[in-house]
């Protein structure tokens, strides 16, 4: 039988304070990021959407949902850790503290011509690679980004509309970043890459740590609204690093407050997933062409940065059929006509609103709900990640029912 939802709760949940340290990820850090943001073009806070209809009818306490289409008129939320870490790779360059840059202060003459043969490179399926190309694109710089086969002709487009070389390759993402690395040293490129290994962790831990500036507004924009804090965090993952740093921010801030944190993950890239089924405490790959529609989720190799943070605060790992993530960008698009406010969700946004509305309406999964404490006293905030970064997709999607 083929299960929409596969689970594994985590038996390596660490209380707060005794895994893995997440002082790189505290409000502090958020606090400082989210002021290097605030400088660059187009800056404005994104929507926090509230779902009071649907969470009524789901039975839970409150839903929350930041829409991340908005940033930077990008259509995702990538742009934060491509353009923070260019940030601090310059601001190093310079020897300079990334506080006092900014993108105008950079595009000065002077500094110009210090930074002029900088060359970034990256792979992605696609949201990352526009936000390294869009950041490259604000200082006058280059960027080289590969895709994956099977890449959306549309989303190279877009990273070519930024002024970037962009090349859909024949390989899969993990291989796709190989490539992107190869060419980093061969050519002396800057590998901006949103994942980590052994040998190449800096650069990461920044896109990381860029990505805190949607946490931080959105727990402003709780908190201005006198909103209830979040008991739960759905966070859906590729290589971790969004989960990783958003749950980061949230146990840090309200350390056992946060009752469950589930990480979501296609069926076909389940990674995260498969390494809490193994479950010697190590991170564990995925191989294959991880064909999904879910492409920005579409990655088997974890980050081994943020995979110690999401071991030790996960609370249950959850593999999805890419038809959930197709329903919850009906639902986003198409709420009771007169509720809630609806939105444009993508493939890779959506896979939590259409998880949670699985688990509450199908029977199967009640016990799996219960166990997971997603009843009337659970406030859920959820991340959308994109909007229609591919608008002939999301349109067979919402307005003809394809579901895989």
């Amino acid at each position: 039988m083929h299960e929409l939802i596969k689970y594994q709760f985590n038996t390596r949940r660490k209380k707060y304070g005794t895994g893995a340290a997440l002082s790189l990820l505290n409000g502090n850090v958020g606090r400082e990021v989210l002021a290097f943001h605030k400088k660059l073009p187009n800056y404005a806070v994104t929507p926090l959407h509230n779902l009071a209809h649907l969470s009524r009818r789901l039975g839970l306490g409150s839903i929350h949902i930041k829409d991340e289409s908005w940033r930077f008129g990008l259509n995702a939320f990538k742009g934060l850790g491509g353009s923070y870490a260019v940030g601090k790779y310059l601001a190093d360059k310079l020897q300079c503290d990334i506080n006092s840059l900014s993108f105008a202060a950079l595009n000065t003459p002077e500094i110009k011509e210090k930074i002029k043969d900088c060359v970034f490179v990256t792979a992605t399926d696609g949201n990352h690679g526009r936000g390294v190309a869009w950041a490259a694109e604000q200082l006058g710089l280059k960027a080289v980004v590969y895709m994956p086969k099977g890449s959306s002709l549309i989303r190279a487009e877009n990273i070519r509309h930024h002024g970037a070389e962009c090349t859909i390759t024949d390989l899969n993402y993990d291989d796709a970043v190989r490539l992107a690395h190869r060419m980093a040293q061969t050519k002396g490129w800057v590998l901006l890459q949103d994942t980590a290994w052994t040998g190449y962790e800096e650069i990461p831990t920044w896109i990381m740590q860029g990505y805190m500036t949607l946490a931080v507004e959105a727990y402003e924009q709780l908190a201005e609204t006198n909103s209830p804090l979040p008991t739960h965090l759905i966070l859906q993952a590729g290589v971790g690093s969004f989960a990783g740093s958003v749950m980061g921010y949230f146990v840090e801030k309200m350390q056992e407050n946060i009752h469950n944190i589930i990480v979501v993950e296609p069926h076909q890239a389940n990674c995260l997933y498969q390494s809490a089924v193994m479950d010697d405490g190590q991170p564990h790959c995925v191989t294959g062409d991880m064909a999904t529609i879910m492409a920005g989720l579409a990655c088997g190799e974890p980050n081994i940065i943020s995979w110690p943070i999401i071991r030790d605060n996960t609370s249950c790992f959850i593999s999805a059929d890419d038809c959930l993530a197709a329903k919850g960008m009906r639902i986003s698009a198409a709420p009771r006509p007169g509720t809630d406010t609806p939105f444009i969700s993508g493939e890779s946004g959506a896979i939590g609103v259409g998880l949670l509305y699985e688990l509450m309406n199908n029977m199967h999964y009640q016990d799996l709900a219960n166990r997971l404490q997603l009843d009337a006293s659970a406030h859920v905030l959820l991340i959308s990640t994109e909007g229609d970064t591919s608008p002939d997709i999301y349109e067979d999607i919402v307005w003809n029912g394809r579901s895989a």
